[in-house]
């Protein structure tokens, strides 16, 4: 199990089209991963989940991924999160 705290550095949060890449993201891993902020865990392959989060721009969370490629899961899913741009 990794445990990693990052901040959301993309300029909408995770809302609409960034939630939708990010479960899209983490679906390619087949480690379990969650996303948890403010003490809410949720599964991040999961829209409705991440959704509920309501994470904003400059929020810190959680990410916790256990599995077989739960390393190259965190540092990936980190890397999108720290990522002011996405396309």
């Amino acid at each position: 199990m990794i445990e990693k705290t990052v901040t959301v550095k993309l300029k909408t949060g995770l809302q609409a089209r960034p939630a939708a890449l990010f479960v899209q993201e983490a679906n390619r891993f087949s480690s379990d991963i969650f996303l948890e902020k403010e003490g809410k865990k949720v599964n991040a392959k999961s829209i409705m989940g991440l959704m509920s989060l309501a994470v904003e721009s400059g929020a810190d969370v959680k990410l916790l991924a256990e599995g077989h490629d739960e390393q190259d899961a965190v540092a990936k899913l980190t890397e999108f999160i720290e990522n002011e741009q996405h396309h």
